[in-house]
């Protein structure tokens, strides 16, 4: 919102939520109605808008998607600062702008004559008329208009909405209140209505129009520098025709310049041109290389999650990773996307963190869960993996942790292949089991003297059972082979304090990967579920307490938030993620993967020292 709002700074469908898009469906159906009724005498322009509003969604989607991908990984970047999830909240309406031009189209269709909206496909002359009403007219009011919203005024009541942010997305572009868009929608429309006017409009010629529009605000918004300096020497008058990301990005910082639309020609004419853009620009293009700290390695898990990284819909990957039966619609997206990441031979970067002087990075190896249980699939995962910490190690990078199943032990023998097949090797290879085991201990509630173990024993469940054995806490498990397997190598003063039981009457239970649901069903009411593994227990009980993965809260120094890790809250880490980020803060020269683990109450107090605090459960259903 704005510092204090004005009249009109709400849309009208405010409260209505998603449902707000229901109120296209008469329009829509009354377009379907007629075109089943009249077949190819049916007016396209009239059809065309449905089509016209869905590309415009797409269009943003895809500048969304190509915008954070290139900050997180581009040194075009031109502005490197925070961007936060009370960002994404506040622009997570970005598509009503889209929403309100359907209302208008559908509008103007009912109000005009069929002759004036039953537009022929292409008109040369129709286009010429729209382009050069914008780059006179439009670009002009514009101006003076947007130098008008920045009197304090105005400002205060409406355009400080929109420079609440600083460290712009393509969306970004078209947040604003509703009284700024009514002004905005009336200037684009003045070319396209002239046209209809003057009867030399067509379909192609708005769909370019309205195409264009939204490129350049959105290319104005993308906060990392692609225009290529061979444009403007190959066309010099370029350079006042067409603004940069950068133009536009000094706006945004220094609010009192660069105030054109997309044409700084009124900039130059009206000396309000920042004296730094074409220096900006430069730096910009030439970019700065930056060199990575630290690197944590992780993988899509589900075919719909893929839609929850951070560069693919914003409004999803600010939230905990949930499956929804919507999702189901794009699933032949998703099959097309599982077949890419297929073929693609690489892992990619999924995003950039930053906290004091450290600079950390999330790549993604191009595999689903699924896949890594195939086992023709193991030696092709393998290489991916090798294959990035080779990269890493490559480019400088101190510390690569392991995340979900890329630290497998039938995969890798957790982590421990790729340190035999490269001793040489000069960046640490964590797979964060210590701090894992720690989180876990820290949660089991005081007083408790008992616990069971289920599921499959895992390095971390080990770790945790002998802690808990040396604290004299009775440790019971209900697999023979892993409880074994353990006995063989405890102290003889501990291993009594372990026993093998079919009794479920125990409260707390110490869940790892394979626990099913048949095995939930034998815990007492109230029991207490805590896993130890990766991936979170599917709930089958509503009378017992789901504990989280291990993870652990972020400082609120940690920079450029803005998306939730898989299923985890706001501003929550995974434990293995957070123990790459503490092996380079305390500049630790040793590996932690294989059987190695390392001193537990040191790796928690490193942790805790550095702001990131266990996540108890209480705090986990606050959130």
């Amino acid at each position: 919102m704005a510092t204090k709002p004005g009249y009109l700074t709400q849309w009208p469908w405010q409260s209505l939520g998603n449902f707000k898009y229901l109120l296209l469906a008469p329009w829509v159906l009354d377009g379907a109605h007629k075109a089943m009724r009249d077949g190819w005498n049916v007016n396209f322009t009239y059809l065309a808008i449905l089509p016209l509003l869905l590309s415009r969604v797409l269009h943003n989607l895809v500048w969304i998607s190509i915008s954070r991908f290139q900050n997180a990984r581009s040194k075009h970047r031109i502005l490197d600062r925070s961007l936060d999830l009370d960002q994404v909240d506040r622009e997570r309406n970005w598509d009503d702008q889209i929403l309100f031009s359907g209302f208008i189209a559908y509008s103007i269709s009912m109000c005009f004559s069929t002759d004036a909206t039953n537009l022929p496909i292409w008109r040369m002359d129709g286009w010429v008329i729209i382009m050069l009403l914008h780059a006179g007219p439009v670009e002009f009011l514009y101006y003076w208009f947007h130098r008008a919203l920045h009197h304090h005024f105005l400002y205060s009541r409406y355009h400080s909405h929109h420079h609440a942010s600083i460290v712009t997305e393509p969306i970004t572009s078209v947040i604003h209140p509703f009284a700024e868009h009514i002004v905005y929608h009336f200037l684009f429309f003045i070319p396209l209505l002239t046209s209809i006017f003057t009867k030399t409009s067509s379909i192609l010629a708005i769909f370019f129009y309205m195409t264009f529009v939204d490129f350049m605000n959105n290319m104005g918004h993308c906060n990392f520098e692609l225009v290529p300096n061979w444009l403007f020497k190959v066309f010099p008058p370029l350079k006042y025709l067409m603004y940069t990301p950068s133009y536009h990005s000094l706006h945004h910082t220094q609010f009192r310049t660069n105030y054109s639309l997309f044409m700084p020609f009124y900039d130059y004419i009206y000396n309000t041109m920042d004296k730094s853009s074409d220096c900006l620009y430069e730096t910009s293009l030439k970019g700065k290389e930056e060199k990575c700290d630290v690197v944590h390695l992780t993988h899509p898990t589900t075919l719909q999650s893929i839609y929850h990284l951070r560069f693919s819909f914003p409004s999803l990957a600010s939230k905990p990773y949930d499956s929804k039966w919507y999702m189901m619609l794009v699933c032949p997206l998703s099959l097309i996307s599982m077949a890419f990441t297929w073929i693609y031979g690489s892992c990619f970067t999924v995003e950039r963190n930053k906290l004091k002087k450290l600079i950390m990075q999330t790549w993604a190896i191009p595999r689903y869960s699924f896949q890594y249980e195939l086992s023709w699939e193991k030696d092709a995962i393998n290489d991916l993996i090798e294959k990035a910490v080779l990269e890493a190690d490559c480019r400088g990078v101190r510390v690569l942790s392991l995340g979900l199943l890329n630290q497998g032990r039938e995969i890798n023998g957790n982590g421990e292949l790729y340190l035999r097949k490269h001793p040489n090797l000069n960046l640490m290879i964590v797979d964060g089991s210590s701090l894992a085991a720690a989180v876990v201990l820290r949660s089991i509630p005081s007083g408790i003297n008992q616990v069971l173990i289920s599921g499959t024993l895992s390095k971390i469940g080990c770790a945790i059972a002998t802690e808990l054995c040396k604290k004299g806490t009775q440790v019971m498990m209900t697999c023979k082979t892993d409880f074994d397997y353990l006995m063989l190598r405890m102290l003889d003063s501990t291993s009594r304090h372990l026993t093998f039981t079919r009794n479920y009457t125990t409260q707390v239970w110490l869940i790892g990967e394979g626990m099913d649901h048949a095995e939930q069903m034998m815990a007492p009411k109230g029991a207490i579920f805590i896993p130890f593994s990766q991936f979170p227990l599917k709930k089958a009980r509503k009378d017992c307490t789901y504990y989280s993965t291990p993870s652990l809260r972020m400082p609120d120094a940690l920079e450029n938030v803005h998306s939730c890790e898989n299923w985890l809250p706001r501003r929550v880490m995974s434990a293995w993620r957070v123990a790459g980020i503490i092996h380079a803060l305390e500049g630790w020269n040793e590996h932690e993967c294989g059987d190695t683990m390392l001193d537990i109450e040191k790796v928690l107090s490193a942790a805790i020292l550095h702001g990131f605090f266990p996540l108890t459960q209480a705090s986990y259903e606050k959130q």
